[in-house]
């Protein structure tokens, strides 16, 4: 199997383009088909796979977040007014750079009727002051706004992310679903680009659908990073290449326990698989960032191929399905598997979609082994 250690030069162009398009508020940001076929596109231009483009397209896309998400929650109302007024969720969220999803989560959570308020007066939020806020008034400043979000419950925060699943089964009733103050917002056109049939499992399907649902619809739908259905993506991904890693195993013929059989044992903190006994693993050689040029003629032919590698020992396998850039690896890979180092010994960390150059990628002073794209065809048993 072939090293999947991005070049240098293709893993800094990626990286760049990741994070101007992601600052920039790029359309396919807000267009699946857009995203696909940028992605597509750029994939070949770079010389890197989709699958690792997507992963560090994601990752600058977490840290954008992680910068700008305050900003945006603190002018909550202040897009909350704008959707009341007929600015639709989609637009909204081109406007902030925020994803589609996530802006529709603000708005079902300050609009929608919740189990916890079935009454404006149950909100936790004093009525005078929000209206005041939606007005304009003094009290618009984030500081004097009590989002019910941070202190939401179990049932709350469920009930939301059914409405991003089912929108037109838990808000489709305008009604029901929308608090009475903020009724009025359906009269007011969006302008909303596709019409949604009611969904089967209503019993009302001759009553029309809310604006609400219809545009909590299409802004999950045109999301093409976050939202429900993107969540179920990468669960299913990340089972489906942890199952991999066991067949992969069992075919070589390695002992091994999973991390549910550990978690049965009672062991915390613990790896994808560690090994029922250490392997020895032939992997390539963390080159320096600025390698010493050496003489052509110290290691002629086969034996310079076999000097840029070495044998490693190892006691678990992490597997990751995403690809492993500096930040990620640095500040969430590497000190979480630091832990199964102090309990288990030397560990492999396994990038399925490949990982930036080994050289920028710490290793826990050589007790963590990093590899991309599958296991090394290689490795020693205890026993020879």
């Amino acid at each position: 199997m072939s090293c999947h250690e991005c070049s240098s030069e293709s893993y800094d162009k990626a990286e760049a383009w990741c994070r101007e398009t992601v600052s920039a508020g790029h359309g396919m940001l807000f267009s699946t088909e857009l995203f696909a076929a940028e992605m597509t596109r750029v994939s070949r231009e770079l010389g890197v796979s989709v699958q690792a483009l997507n992963s560090l397209f994601r990752n600058a896309h977490v840290t954008h977040m992680k910068r700008t998400s305050h900003s945006v929650r603190n002018q909550t109302m202040r897009h909350v007014k704008s959707y009341l007024n007929g600015t639709s969720i989609l637009k909204l969220a081109k406007k902030c750079n925020y994803p589609p999803a996530m802006m529709a989560r603000f708005i079902v959570e300050n609009v929608a009727v919740l189990p916890t308020r079935q009454h404006p007066s149950s909100t936790g939020i004093n009525t005078n002051i929000k209206q005041e806020q939606l007005r304009g008034g003094k009290n618009n400043d984030a500081k004097s706004t009590t989002n019910n979000t941070t202190k939401a419950s179990a049932g709350t925060r469920k009930f939301i992310t059914q409405s991003l699943r089912h929108p037109e089964k838990m808000l489709g009733c305008a009604s029901t679903s929308i608090l009475p103050e903020y009724l009025f917002s359906e009269k007011v056109s969006s302008n909303t680009t596709d019409s949604i049939p009611p969904s089967l499992d209503r019993n009302d399907d001759l009553i029309p659908l809310s604006r609400l649902s219809l545009e909590v619809r299409e802004a999950v739908e045109c999301d093409p990073m976050y939202g429900p259905r993107s969540d179920k993506e990468r669960h299913n991904i990340g089972i489906e290449y942890e199952l991999l890693l066991e067949y992969t195993l069992k075919n070589m013929g390695i002992p091994f326990e999973t991390e549910e059989q550990l978690r049965k044992r009672g062991t915390a903190k613990t790896p994808d698989v560690l090994l029922s006994c250490p392997i020895g693993l032939k992997v390539r050689k963390k080159k320096p960032p600025h390698p010493i040029q050496q003489s052509p003629s110290r290691l002629p032919g086969n034996f310079e191929k076999e000097d840029e590698y070495e044998w490693k020992i190892i006691c678990w396998i992490d597997s990751k399905a995403l690809f492993g850039d500096v930040d990620t690896h640095t500040n969430s890979v590497l000190p979480q598997v630091e832990t199964y180092v102090h309990r288990f010994g030397p560990g492999l960390v396994l990038y399925w979609f490949g990982h930036a150059p080994l050289s920028r990628l710490g290793d826990s002073h050589g007790d963590v082994v990093v590899v991309g794209g599958d296991l090394p065809d290689l490795f020693l048993m205890p026993t020879g």
